[in-house]
């Protein structure tokens, strides 16, 4: 019982450096932090390179408390709930950590060194709570992660017992993303998580996951984007014959399908199709006339273009929890070699993301009782998916029409590559201030 008192006590000490402006245990000795917890650094060291703990099963113990204080709230019950898969880089400078190699970067655009991160979270709109996780890599053509024979041979190694929980990770490490998608969403539902869609972007669109999400019992459908270049090769089924995006497109403006959304100030056009023997809804839209096409996939074939916009406008939270969660919590940045070290550091900061969420919620988004609910509702903060709809609507619409540029890519540019456009993000933070 001692040592179970004790490990509690190095776990709790642990979710609490945030706010000790503890950056890793290092530090740990020169905090005010260290008069509550009488022990050394090695203690936390030994305790996060601990290859029996089920972090995965901690976590989600955890966040399932968060989240059913979220559930009591009359607001939550308002919002449509979504589930939400995309992954993020783990640069890395050292090449002595366990199973480190080169994977490629979507945002720098080429191989860096590190991991890949997969991560599923859940919003309701208001607030978002990070899930799952797992951490991959990428074997590569020559099937040896972009390594030299030199490189993976000075890489750090450790014998690992196959009874382990670690030993879950690393059987993770070198699965493909749309089956790890799929273990994940199967894991929300058996721990009893509610949501109405699943939001990924284009990389996600495949027959395996459209297929999986229909099979669910619960009321649950799919909505992500598709990939339209010209060299689209994913056919769909339209009207007795099979089409590539761009093909159904020119069809579609031949016929005159296209439609114009004055509250978007986009062109789109809808089709409602066959793709992995089920029915499916696309989505076309672009800004201008001369703009290029992007795609949407819906399993909801009842969802109109502007609600199925508003919806997918909520995977963005997930790039904002990101960027937060780098910045301020430091995730993805652990220098331990030990891979049980990578997985613990990341499990440490989604917890303390998720609470720091939820203490966020309650004393900034929402009022205490029924009483001034009525008073106090246009005094609120607004919530995230807020925030982006209304502060970087109109930005990301007049940037849209002026280059002839996606709304995704905008996106992209503002919240992961801020220093290309300080200028903008500077204004977005002003913004977020008053």
């Amino acid at each position: 019982m001692r040592n179970l008192n004790s490990l509690l006590q190095v776990f709790q000490a642990l979710l609490l450096y945030p706010c000790f402006m503890i950056r890793n245990p290092y530090h740990f000795h020169d905090s005010s932090l260290s008069g509550l917890l009488n022990c050394k650094k090695d203690v936390f060291y030994r305790f996060m390179s601990n290859p029996k703990i089920d972090w995965r099963k901690l976590v989600y113990h955890l966040n399932m408390q968060l989240w059913s204080k979220i559930k009591v709230r009359s607001e939550h019950k308002e919002n449509t709930t979504c589930l939400i898969v995309d992954d993020t880089d783990y640069p890395k400078t050292g090449r002595r950590f366990e199973y480190i190699g080169r994977v490629h970067s979507h945002v720098q655009h080429r191989s860096i060194l590190g991991f890949k991160a997969l991560f599923l979270a859940i919003t309701d709109g208001t607030s978002q709570m990070i899930l799952d996780f797992a951490l991959l890599g990428e074997k590569g053509r020559k099937g040896n992660f972009g390594m030299s024979a030199k490189e993976l041979k000075d890489r750090f190694t450790k014998p690992r017992d196959e009874q382990d929980a670690l030993q879950e990770r690393i059987n993770e490490y070198t699965a493909s993303k749309i089956s790890l998608m799929i273990d994940m969403i199967k894991r929300a539902i058996g721990k009893g998580m509610k949501f109405r869609y699943v939001l990924a972007d284009s990389w996600f669109a495949c027959k395996d996951i459209i297929r999986f999400v229909r099979s669910r019992h619960m009321k649950c459908d799919y909505l992500g984007m598709i990939k339209i270049g010209e060299s689209g090769r994913t056919k769909y089924h339209f009207e007795r014959k099979d089409f590539t995006a761009p093909a159904l497109i020119k069809l579609l403006s031949k016929r005159k399908r296209r439609k114009y959304n004055r509250k978007l100030r986009c062109y789109y056009m809808v089709a409602d199709v066959v793709f992995a023997d089920t029915k499916v809804r696309l989505f076309f839209v672009k800004r201008s006339k001369n703009a290029a096409w992007n795609g949407l996939i819906t399993t909801d074939t009842t969802l109109d273009f502007l609600c199925a916009y508003k919806i997918y406008a909520q995977r963005w939270a997930l790039e904002i929890v990101f960027k937060e969660a780098k910045g301020l919590l430091g995730l993805g940045k652990c220098q331990a070699n030990n891979f049980a070290s990578q997985i613990a550091a990341t499990s440490l900061t989604a917890l303390q993301y998720n609470i720091l969420s939820l203490v966020k919620r309650f004393a900034a988004y929402e009022t205490m009782g029924k009483l001034f609910e009525k008073v106090s509702k246009d005094s609120l903060e607004l919530s995230i998916i807020e925030r982006i709809w209304g502060t970087l609507q109109e930005l990301i619409i007049a940037i849209a029409n002026l280059f002839g540029l996606a709304d995704e890519d905008i996106y992209d540019v503002m919240i992961n590559r801020s220093e290309e456009m300080n200028h903008i993000c500077n204004i977005y933070k002003l913004k977020l201030a008053s």
